[in-house]
């Protein structure tokens, strides 16, 4: 395979230069990293799972006409993109109580919120990305206020449409985080949907039984990792069914480990 130029490594993914002009190969790694990278481990197969979760996510989404950065899966670990500028924020998602919030205001976990909420966080991984308001990016200029206004809209338009596609699955929608880029045309910009898609960055809970099926079980040391992130992947139908890929059942799991 001919070297590649790398363009951005981060904690669970690296950029190389693309084949053609205004494009970049995203490709998926197996670390896990929590609290900032203050945690670090690895989870088995995350990568090629998480490849082809985003892909289905992102394909479903161009369908309804979300704007994004992806044009095609290249193989188990890598997908080409459309070459943004990154918007310096993340956008979370909340329909349910959960993680930060839970903690921050004191609201128990699991408690359905009375209408769903954007949070914006300044991506910086010194300062440990933290909560800004409208305010901070109009007075710092990180985005216009229309640029803003199309970020919100898509936000809860893919809010609405995953939050659907995971219920017929058995899956609740907790929370999900976003990433959005400028693509440029000439001097002319607009604003899509980037990065990904996945249990690394949504906090899915089975309906049924609330068991966590997303990064959460790493962060809490639950155990099972792998196995979650496969049973996202079997219920979106992007893993075939058989014994040989039969995902093992994580109350099971978690006994065999002592958790």
């Amino acid at each position: 395979m001919s070297r590649r130029r790398l363009v951005y490594e981060g904690k669970a993914k690296i950029l190389y230069e693309g084949p053609e002009p205004g494009t970049l190969i995203q490709y998926f790694k197996d670390d896990a990293t929590a609290f900032n990278a203050q945690k670090k481990g690895s989870i088995a197969g995350k990568g090629v799972l998480n490849n082809r979760i985003s892909e289905h996510i992102f394909t479903l989404l161009g369908q309804i006409g979300v704007p994004t950065h992806f044009v095609r899966r290249l193989n188990m670990r890598e997908q080409l993109i459309r070459q943004v500028e990154i918007v310096p924020i993340e956008v979370v998602v909340r329909n349910v109580a959960a993680g930060s919030l839970s903690t921050r205001l004191g609201i128990e976990e699991g408690t359905q919120l009375p209408r769903t909420i954007i949070e914006y966080y300044y991506k910086d991984d010194a300062l440990g990305d933290p909560m800004i308001a409208d305010e901070h990016i109009a007075c710092f200029g990180w985005a216009s206020q229309e640029e803003m206004n199309d970020i919100a809209d898509m936000a809860i338009r893919v809010n609405d449409f995953l939050s659907g596609l995971f219920a017929g699955i058995g899956i609740r929608l907790v929370d999900f985080k976003l990433e959005f880029g400028r693509l440029w045309e000439n001097d002319y910009s607009r604003i899509i949907l980037a990065d990904e898609i996945s249990p690394d960055g949504c906090r899915l809970w089975d309906m049924a039984s609330g068991e966590k099926l997303d990064k959460d079980r790493f962060r809490r040391d639950l155990g099972g990792e792998a196995e979650a992130y496969q049973e996202v992947a079997r219920r979106l139908g992007l893993l075939p069914e058989g014994e040989a890929n039969m995902v093992l059942d994580l109350d099971t799991h978690r006994k065999k480990r002592g958790k």
